[in-house]
């Protein structure tokens, strides 16, 4: 068998897709194909038409024809054999049979074209090993970022301890009544201007520790001063670069509540006293029902940015009703917490900690409860004559939640094309890579508690499992929050702001 080229085109003739697997011309291959529609006979069962010179062997797709041109030697039964192939490619990566859609990932199917044929000769594969080829995973791929993205945690750690460090020797400065080290000069012997607090914006600073003088003694000859932060440069352009490269950069995962800054952005104004409450749920469900376990964890973070602010009192406002576990940090004073819901230091004369996160509230919620969970999730596959038919539904127990960017992602088998949807509330996304039909929900909360989605596909039952669920939201699910900020000399007020947000650390039904 010679295959000459493999095309999806319209019913005219007009070509979307087309791959020459031997030499020849555009004008040729767009003058095989328009001529293509006017030799098949209407009323013929035929999938194969002949001219003097090749021979057109094709199958209908809907509005599309999928068509190869042979020679007129070939094999028409490895011609069928490999036509079928080509026809279960092609809903691999197109969702809908249609001329956008084909249009969209034409490189997708080129790719995958040259993998069933090279040189004009059939090869030996079937639909996984085509998909296992297309996907290109490299072990020396992964194993290079990972070690990127552990040299840019490294580093990023390393920049937070200068800083720490630079400030420090500031604030010693500033108490003993010292004039302020400068770190950075210009010449043999001069000083800069710049103020410790701008050298603690750099993005990554030298690993090697500096040793911090009131005056220090300088030699003659240029000096190496501003090379403090010349190595954060050389990384900043390292990771730009690979930015518009179309790399994608994880940020650092050091501290706790980073998965938070990725999704909720934070709050526009910031008082010097800026409180975060997090919460992260994990919560394992059986398909036939039955809660197998359920915790969730949440931290009050503190975070001083002004001196002037810094010995102060948080008033806890605690409306749970579910049993939580409540922990304060081992200098808090846990007296005063139980008997009127006040965190202060035990040492009413120190000040929390200037420019940093301190946790100064934990708490911890573990129960097998089914009515306790927030979103339960039915999924109800049963077997029809053509495959599956799964009707999947949810509903939110708690409602006083809002759940943003909610996706439900279902597993379906692979190699049996997309699904057929019929009822739907929300969007749905077909990754046809990943096996996963992914059903979308930008909001789910009182007024839109429930919803449902039903498909068809071949498969059987266990083939819809495990689903997951992910989230975000603004509002957390045990009701603790702070209420009100006071000096520990006087009790007045003080302005703050805060910032709420509950995660989805793994949220599965199996």
């Amino acid at each position: 068998m010679v295959l000459l080229a493999a095309a999806v085109c319209t019913k005219a003739g007009k070509a979307i897709v087309s791959r020459q697997f031997v030499e020849m011309t555009r004008t040729r291959v767009e003058g095989l194909l328009a001529a293509f529609p006017k030799l098949m006979n209407t009323g013929k069962q035929h999938t194969f038409v002949e001219t003097d010179s090749v021979r057109y062997v094709y199958q209908p797709l809907e509005k599309l024809y999928m068509v190869l041109i042979t020679t007129k030697n070939s094999n028409i039964l490895e011609d069928l054999e490999t036509l079928r192939l080509f026809s279960r490619v092609i809903p691999e990566y197109c969702r809908v049979l249609e001329e956008s859609e084909i249009s969209e990932h034409c490189f997708d199917l080129i790719f995958a074209f040259d993998e069933i044929v090279a040189l004009g000769y059939r090869e030996n594969v079937n639909l996984a090993q085509i998909r296992t080829f297309t996907e290109m995973d490299s072990h020396e791929e992964k194993v290079f970022r990972a070690v990127r993205e552990t040299q840019e945690r490294e580093a990023k750690a390393e920049m937070r301890r200068k800083a720490k460090e630079l400030q420090q020797a500031r604030r010693d400065a500033e108490r003993s009544g010292k004039k302020v080290p400068a770190f950075g000069g210009f010449g043999s012997a001069g000083m800069t201007s710049v103020s410790p607090a701008s050298i603690i914006t750099d993005t990554i600073v030298e690993p090697e520790k500096p040793k911090i003088t009131p005056a220090p003694v300088r030699p003659s000859g240029p000096s190496k001063a501003l090379k403090l932060g010349a190595k954060g440069k050389e990384v900043d352009n390292f990771v730009d670069k690979l930015k518009s490269e179309g790399e994608t950069i994880m940020p650092t995962t050091g501290k706790r509540g980073s998965d938070v800054s990725k999704v909720l952005p934070p709050p526009v104004n910031m008082e010097s006293v800026h409180m975060r409450v997090e919460e992260k749920i994990s919560l394992t469900c059986g398909r036939d029902g039955g809660l197998q376990n359920m915790e969730v964890l949440g931290m009050v973070l503190l975070r001083v940015t002004d001196e002037k602010n810094g010995r102060i009192r948080l008033v806890i406002n605690n409306n749970d009703n579910k049993g939580l576990q409540l922990q304060t940090h081992p200098n808090v004073d846990k007296k005063l917490f139980t008997s009127e819901s006040v965190i202060g230091l035990k040492n009413t004369e120190k000040s929390f900690p200037l420019n940093s996160d301190v946790g100064v509230l934990k708490w911890r919620l573990q129960t097998t409860d089914e009515s306790l969970i927030p979103l339960t999730i039915n999924c109800w596959p049963s077997e029809s004559g053509t495959g599956c038919d799964v009707n999947i539904e949810y509903e939110l127990q708690e409602e006083s939640l809002e759940l943003n960017d909610v996706v439900i992602s279902i597993p379906v088998p692979s190699g049996v094309g997309a699904p057929v949807i019929g009822d739907l509330d929300g969007e749905y996304k077909h990754d046809s890579r990943r096996n996963v039909l992914e059903w979308c929900l930008p909001v789910i909360d009182a007024n839109n508690k429930t919803g449902s989605l039903e498909f068809s596909i071949a498969g059987q039952p266990n083939d819809f499992f495990p689903i997951n669920v992910s989230f975000v939201s603004k509002r957390n699910y045990c009701d603790i929050q702070v209420t009100k900020v006071t000096h520990v000399d006087g009790d007045s007020s003080i302005r703050f702001s805060s910032e709420t947000s509950f995660l989805v650390d793994k949220y599965e039904i199996l």
